[in-house]
């Protein structure tokens, strides 16, 4: 007995890194995961690796046609929605005078957008006791250089799971927010421009982590399951920061 026996799940941005990783975790624990990815061959892909507690819907969080695609088929299955990682999301770095307004409206659509329209979609979904989850950033309370678009779009999703919180409460629907540092998946060796930079670049991040090393996206899972399950059953607004004491030490 899984502790989502019955449960219904929706991940987004589950083919690979953080969101893979906690929809196989959900599924483990008995949970139907629902699972989001613009590629349809690497969706297959996670799909097969879930096995049979999974169902793809390509789609890209930033159109808002596919979305309704997505709600439709959780809506289909008739058991409405316990638990939603709205995870999707992504950046580049630019400098501030490097900043165009492509690269702004990308980064927005995205990440701030995408997880808007993905909770507003799927909220008529949400079963009372729902956890809604967000993954928001440790950028959201630091500076960093050449990152500055990406920080202000994951401090707004700070923003909307305090607001969140507050409007469903009465709902009985929770929403909060974790706050990775960095974490070794594909994203983020995918900012360097190649294997060298790549791999200077995530020595620099390990170095910058009390703990010195990156984190793994099972350790953001662990964190995911924590909030979707009743051992955070007195926690709503809040956020969680998984980095390795970057942004408390």
């Amino acid at each position: 007995m899984g502790q989502f026996d019955g449960k219904t799940a929706l991940v987004t941005g589950a083919t690979s890194g953080i969101g893979l990783a906690a929809a196989r975790r959900l599924a483990a624990e008995g949970a139907h995961v629902f699972v989001t990815g613009r590629r349809q061959d690497v969706l297959d892909e996670a799909v097969a690796a879930l096995g049979g507690q999974a169902t793809g819907v390509r789609a890209d969080v930033a159109n808002l046609d596919d979305l309704d695609r997505v709600v439709a088929a959780i809506s289909a299955r008739g058991a409405g929605l316990d638990i939603l990682f709205a995870n999707a999301g992504g950046g580049e770095f630019a400098a501030l005078s490097d900043v165009t307004w492509q690269h702004y409206a990308d980064t927005f659509n995205t990440n701030v957008g995408g997880t808007l329209f993905t909770v507003q979609k799927a909220l008529p979904l949400l079963n009372r006791g729902a956890s809604v989850i967000l993954t928001s950033s440790n950028i959201d309370v630091k500076g960093a250089g050449s990152f500055s678009v990406y920080a202000a779009s994951k401090a707004a999703l700070r923003s909307f799971a305090r607001s969140w919180a507050a409007e469903l409460v009465g709902q009985g629907i929770r929403v909060n927010a974790i706050a990775p540092g960095p974490i070794e998946t594909p994203g983020l060796s995918g900012l360097a421009g190649d294997p060298a930079e790549a791999e200077q670049l995530l020595k620099g991040l390990a170095a910058g982590v009390p703990m010195n090393r990156l984190g793994k996206p099972d350790e953001i899972a662990d964190a995911v399951l924590f909030l979707a399950s009743d051992a955070s059953s007195f926690m709503t607004g809040a956020e969680i920061y998984v980095d390795g004491g970057a942004s408390q030490i």
